[in-house]
């Protein structure tokens, strides 16, 4: 092969891989734009859309720290307790 039928075999691989990445990256960008648009649009509290909790509290209504939280508080183990009773000094 002459350095002439090289260079267009690499030019046109070069061009293949370019026009292929950024048709993916239309394609990708693309989708992750058209889908979340949906996220955008208003939503009250009956809305079957939720996007965070906050959307469907709405309201600020926080829980306190010392609220239980479940039948299984994390933060109330035995073995976190007794390691904060050695800790005491």
């Amino acid at each position: 092969m002459s350095p002439a039928e090289v260079q267009t075999v690499v030019v046109g691989l070069l061009r293949g891989l370019l026009s292929s990445s950024v048709f993916l990256l239309v394609v990708f960008l693309g989708f992750c734009v058209l889908f979340n648009f949906t996220k955008l649009r208003a939503i009250n509290k009956n809305s079957q859309t939720v996007r965070s909790l906050d959307d469907r509290l709405s309201g600020g209504r926080y829980l306190s720290p010392d609220v239980p939280r479940g039948p299984a508080d994390q933060l109330k183990t035995p073995e976190l307790l007794e390691q904060s009773g050695r800790q005491v000094s």
